[in-house]
């Protein structure tokens, strides 16, 4: 039998997530379908929230409810420091691990086979940043990956000449992992290990 149209219609956007495929797609329909009215409700309206409150902060580029961010207004975090991470998941890992630092979001990474070019990252932001701000030091947190690396050595290109210290986490971070799966205290110690990266590219694969 077939469902009826409004059900279908629901299968369908759920099948725009990352990861879902139609027969996920179809329980997570059937799922909502038996909420009570008040349950379904309550994720449309919460839904609708994230679709109309939260933005990109025009500092950082992090998901928040308000622009600049909180970390990005916040006086009491190290200063002289970023973490340049991919995006938010990898971004609340770290901030769960402890760092007091600030960050920048590429929103994404180095993916020419996804059609993800170096235009379609922050770099030109991260160098204007690091300029304007005075930052110190740069620790570039990208995962531990072919693209990941890809992308830490674009970033090491954009900024070898802005006067600042370079490093990269440490890779207490196993190679070929997901940074935002990394319990805090591997994230903890991938920081503290980090390295300073040198004018010499190679150190991008150690």
């Amino acid at each position: 039998m077939a469902y009826p149209e409004v059900l279908t219609r629901l299968i369908e956007q759920l099948k725009k997530l990352p990861g879902v495929g139609a027969r996920t797609a179809e329980r997570l329909a059937l799922a909502i379908a038996a909420y009570q009215p008040r349950e379904a409700l309550g994720l449309a309206e919460t839904i609708s929230d994230v679709a109309h409150n939260l933005r990109c902060c025009s500092i950082c580029f992090n998901t928040s409810e308000r622009d600049p961010c909180s970390i990005c207004s916040d006086s009491a975090r190290e200063r002289e420091k970023i973490l340049v991470v991919e995006g938010p998941t990898e971004l609340n890992a770290f901030e769960d691990a402890g760092w007091r630092g600030l960050y920048h979001s590429l929103q994404g990474q180095l993916d020419p086979l996804e059609g993800v070019m170096p235009e379609h990252l922050t770099l030109n932001a991260l160098r204007e940043r690091v300029v304007r701000e005075g930052i110190q030091e740069v620790v570039i947190a990208t995962n531990p990956d072919f693209e990941g690396d890809g992308t830490a050595l674009l970033i090491l290109n954009e900024l070898r000449d802005a006067g600042v210290k370079l490093c990269r986490i440490a890779r207490g971070v196993p190679t070929g992992s997901s940074i935002e799966y990394a319990n805090r205290a591997v994230l903890n110690d991938a920081l503290v290990g980090r390295t300073e990266l040198s004018r010499s590219t190679d150190q991008i694969d150690r």
